[in-house]
């Protein structure tokens, strides 16, 4: 396999409902955050070596994939672009107050949020994580990729958060040739995406419109539990 689609945008931009939109018109299977933490805590190690500039064999990475979306693959767009020239682009966005306010009541408050069972989250994955060499990897994933990587510590600052989030948008632009980009609200639904991407628009099928504030917190960790396809 090959990748075909690659999602550029944030988490919380509809990442999720992106995943199933794309696996619904072929692109099986879908690369998202939820991949690592259910099926795949080996790549944790392998986001992190790339986070420090070190060799990725990236086409091992996605030998099941054909696309990827949400963190960490969006952070690394580039490198996919180059490794996959042919791969489109999806860009995922949303209002960046409302971003941000998704964003630090879901992820961010997750971060240090202990289980129902009194276990840290950290201890939580760590226990999950059976196939790493160093199981609290896991749970240092989105520290080092997010909260003290891009973030620089300094999420709390909604002014530079927000700052941080519009420079990516604005640097996908300026690096993404125009005519393999898709700038996407989820609101938008069908259309675009799939005249973008040269697919039939389903008939009688609603666009996917998952992992809603209300639902994510509802969960004890965003992607041990896959929330059940809702449809509205």
């Amino acid at each position: 396999m090959t990748i075909k689609v690659i999602g550029a945008g944030f988490g919380r931009t509809g990442t999720l409902s992106l995943k199933y939109a794309l696996e619904y018109l072929g692109f099986k299977k879908c690369y998202h955050m939820t991949e690592i933490l259910k099926r795949h805590p080996e790549h944790v190690k392998i986001w992190m070596d790339a986070s420090d500039g070190k060799p990725v064999d990236w086409p091992a990475l996605f030998s099941r994939y054909q696309a990827t979306v949400d963190f960490p693959g969006c952070l690394f767009y580039k490198e996919l672009l180059q490794q996959y020239p042919e791969a489109k682009v999806i860009l995922t966005y949303r209002d960046p107050d409302r971003w941000y306010s998704s964003t630090q009541k879901t992820i961010y408050a997750q971060k240090t949020k202990a289980s129902p069972s009194g276990h840290s989250t950290r201890s939580l994955l760590s226990r999950l994580s059976k196939k790493t060499s160093d199981p609290q990897e896991l749970g240092n994933l989105q520290d080092y990729l997010l909260w003290e990587g891009i973030f620089n510590g300094r999420f709390e600052d909604k002014d530079f958060a927000i700052d941080v989030y519009q420079k990516h948008l604005d640097q996908v632009k300026e690096v993404v040739p125009s005519d393999q980009l898709l700038v996407f609200h989820v609101k938008e639904g069908w259309t675009p995406i799939c005249k973008f991407l040269g697919v039939p628009v389903p008939i009688n099928k609603p666009f996917p419109h998952l992992n809603p504030r209300q639902q994510f917190t509802r969960r004890r960790w965003p992607g041990l539990k896959i929330i059940k396809r809702k449809i509205y």
